[in-house]
């Protein structure tokens, strides 16, 4: 019997707390995590706009899916002192203009630019400068075609390796290894990720006539095509995290912390099965991020964890663990995965996306669980990443309950959720 829910498309959010429930006999109790984040951040709304939401409240974001996801993420800094207000200083432009607030942007509000490149043939570009530490950097910006078809992202003006090259109409990135992700109103959002030496650098948009496999020279503009563009954003680090506006200084988005969901009535130290449909933001990190059902300390707990190895499980009570692991490339952990660990002595198993993929005969000892959170237990190990939904069962499953759970619904389903190709 299902005790703890979480997700699936139902969503009760307020400030300080997110409702997970329990609904038995259909009396519905109330099991909620507490929230915290110590600044408002962005989320993409089930109209598809960007919106802010305000501090200690769980973002329920609709970038991906209309079900609705948790977004939880690390802290992270725009750099860029003026993001939506291109005719300030702070962006310099060689033979081009910009004229500001022209069309709706991805907030629903008219204040997106227009990039207009000016009538020669010249280099054409925007850029705003800025003094580097040697990490890491990701730079992205909003950008909408208006009849200039390419455009090019460029990290310093003599780093000739870092750049990347997009093709708005077709939605592909040309060159580099950049990202084009689709919003509505056929907004994009373009990013490129460098590592970068310390020194003064800049950060470019640079327009350009073609697909070109190297970084731009001259463009031809007619004074009138252009982009329109919204949104940029630097971020010291490898991940391209959601929207930070910024209006005369930078910003910084707090982590967002959820703890503490159930209680000791919920969890069974005897057995059960702890499900969750996820995926992670930061492939590249090789650290472990956590969910876990534990008592408070870090003698007994259940973890379900992504790891640079893949699926990770442990139970650990007192001085003994129980542990398994399921490969899973980090491009893969990006996607949403459905896992399922099923725990009692002698019979413990781990399922992903529809197959047993480890078993354990060891014996188990639990004792005094009373909390979900989404880290070790021990404000350690932070899971960031997206929640479909989270099911907690105080009994044990059937194999093939357990393999109906972690399955997709439909072909179409699994294609779309484990960003497969159909051929």
């Amino acid at each position: 019997m299902e005790a703890l829910k979480f997700g699936k498309g139902v969503w009760a959010t307020k400030t300080g707390s997110s409702m997970a429930y329990n609904d038995h006999s259909g009396n519905y109790k109330p099991l909620p995590f507490n929230v915290v984040r110590n600044s408002i951040a962005t989320r993409v709304n089930k109209e598809g706009l960007i919106e802010v939401v305000g501090r200690d409240k769980l973002r329920i974001d609709y970038t991906d899916t209309d079900k609705g996801v948790a977004l939880l993420e690390n802290t992270s800094t725009n750099l860029i002192t003026f993001s939506e207000d291109f005719s300030n200083s702070s962006w310099l432009k060689l033979n081009a203009s910009v004229t500001s607030n022209n069309i709706i942007s991805p907030d629903g509000t008219l204040n997106a630019d227009k990039l207009i490149p000016s009538n020669t043939t010249a280099t054409t570009f925007i850029y705003s400068a800025f003094t580097s530490n040697a990490s890491d950097y990701t730079l992205s910006f909003f950008i909408k075609y208006d009849a200039r078809q390419y455009v090019q992202l460029l990290f310093g003006s003599s780093a000739s390796t870092n750049f990347s090259n997009f093709d708005l109409v077709n939605e592909v990135v040309t060159s580099g290894n950049g990202n084009i992700e689709k919003y509505d109103n056929d907004w994009y959002r373009i990013s490129l990720t460098a590592n970068l030496n310390a020194g003064a650098t800049e950060v470019y948009l640079w327009a350009i006539d073609s697909p070109l496999s190297s970084r731009a020279s001259a463009s031809t503009g007619n004074g009138v095509d252009g982009y329109y563009i919204y949104g940029a954003q630097l971020e010291q680090n490898s991940l391209l995290s959601s929207y930070i506006p910024t209006s005369g200084s930078a910003v910084t988005r707090a982590a967002d912390v959820a703890n503490g969901s159930g209680n000791s009535e919920v969890f069974n130290d005897s057995e059960g099965v702890l499900m969750l449909e996820i995926s992670r933001l930061n492939k590249a990190d090789s650290s472990s991020e956590i969910i876990s059902i534990n008592d408070g300390s870090l003698s007994n707990y259940i973890t379900l964890y992504y790891n640079s190895g893949g699926v990770t499980y442990t139970i650990n009570f007192g001085s003994t663990e129980r542990s398994g692991n399921f490969s899973m490339s980090a491009n893969n952990q990006a996607n949403f995965n459905k896992i399922a660990l099923k725990y009692k002595s002698q019979n413990i198993s781990l399922f992903v996306n529809g197959f047993e993929v480890d078993t354990n005969s060891g014996a188990l000892a639990l004792s005094g669980l009373n909390s979900l959170e989404f880290n070790h237990g021990n404000n350690a190990f932070d899971f960031y990443g997206k929640t479909k939904q989270i099911g907690y069962y105080d009994a044990i499953l059937t194999d093939a309950e357990l393999e109906k759970l972690t399955s997709y619904n439909s072909l179409s389903e699994l294609v779309t959720e484990l960003n497969l190709n159909t051929l």
